[in-house]
């Protein structure tokens, strides 16, 4: 079993921003969302998919911490779930997107978006809110997050 894979049937994520696929491999996330203190609260949370990085690096590196889960939401088109959550002291938000049969085939950690409560679908675009308000709008049809 991969580590990533692992991590999750285990509850948990790495501590730094990454989308981190099943297979172990992984792309850089930048995102410098508002947290719970940035003067900006309540806008939209900045997103950008790098570069691919060395997840067994990135796993050796940092801090593995629990999830918390707020929602677990099927996709419009039946092909699987969405879940949404947080973990770290409140600071770090996880979105994953999981297969038909719950599996993982994705999850992106964000340390400074917060935890992630809600999803709403238009289509494949998802509209993610955190415990903040601030909202993630996501286009799921990519390649990167498909």
């Amino acid at each position: 079993m991969a580590k990533v894979e692992g991590l999750w049937k285990a509850g948990e994520i790495p501590l730094c921003d990454g989308l981190y696929r099943s297979d172990d491999t992984g792309l850089e996330l930048h995102v410098d969302g508002p947290g719970a203190y940035h003067p900006d609260a309540a806008q939209p949370i900045p997103f950008r998919i790098g570069e691919p990085f060395d997840v067994a690096k990135a796993l050796e590196r940092h801090n593995i911490d629990e999830v918390t889960t707020y929602f677990e939401d099927p996709l419009p088109d039946g092909s699987g779930w969405m879940s949404g959550g947080g973990g770290g002291m409140g600071n770090v938000g996880y979105l994953a997107r999981l297969n038909a049969d719950s599996s993982l085939r994705w999850v992106a950690v964000m340390f400074h978006s917060n935890p992630f409560v809600s999803v709403h679908y238009e289509g494949m675009r998802a509209t993610f809110t955190n415990d903040w308000g601030n909202l993630l709008i996501l286009d799921l049809m990519p390649p990167a997050l498909g």
